[in-house]
């Protein structure tokens, strides 16, 4: 075996989620998970704090992201837009291609209360780096906070949506969709 694989972080997480899958979230060790992927427990830790890291690494950039997003909009841009063109930037980069992975990860996450809660920790980083950025953009604090919120619910919608659809329309096409039943019923 190479001293080092450049592609250990990935065969990781492969392993990870094909033994979560299989045997559970709590039933599955690190030493299982890196017999697995054919590398040592000293690699894992490399790359990982623990086993719920495996699920959730990916996502700590994502506040940081999603707030350069909003920093970044054009400096006339509605907050709507903002909104809608942030969560178009993130499913694009984050989710399509990927709609058997993140089914697989949501039904992992789903069979733990300690990794539903972990992601619930998540979501509220990733409203709060929204709601920071559109308050650095000079909206009032509770207006900031509501887009945030919004966006962040707007997009768990969307992803749970094009999740149980299998009729070829993309994450991008069900936001639009999802926004614009927000929209109808904000207006009812």
């Amino acid at each position: 075996m190479a001293r080092w694989q450049p592609d250990a972080r990935e065969r990781l997480q492969q392993a990870a989620l094909e033994l979560f899958a299989e045997q559970g979230f709590a039933a599955t060790t690190v030493p299982a998970i890196t017999a697995r992927a054919g590398l040592t427990t000293r690699t894992f830790f490399r790359h990982f704090a623990d086993k719920r890291e495996v699920l959730f690494a990916d996502q700590e950039e994502l506040p940081a992201y999603a707030e350069r997003l909003v920093a970044e909009a054009a400096p006339g841009a509605g907050p709507t837009a903002i909104v809608l063109d942030g969560l178009r930037a993130v499913a694009g980069a984050r989710f399509e291609g990927r709609k058997d992975t993140v089914r697989q990860w949501r039904s992992i996450v789903a069979s733990d209360a300690g990794l539903r809660e972990r992601e619930l920790q998540k979501r509220a980083a990733l409203a709060a780096a929204i709601r920071d950025g559109f308050h650095a953009r000079g909206l009032d604090p509770t207006r900031a906070a509501l887009l945030a919120e919004t966006a962040v619910t707007l997009m768990y919608v969307s992803v749970t949506a094009w999740l149980e659809t299998d009729d070829g329309r993309t994450l991008d096409d069900i936001i639009g969709t999802t926004f614009a039943t927000l929209r109808a019923t904000l207006d009812a």
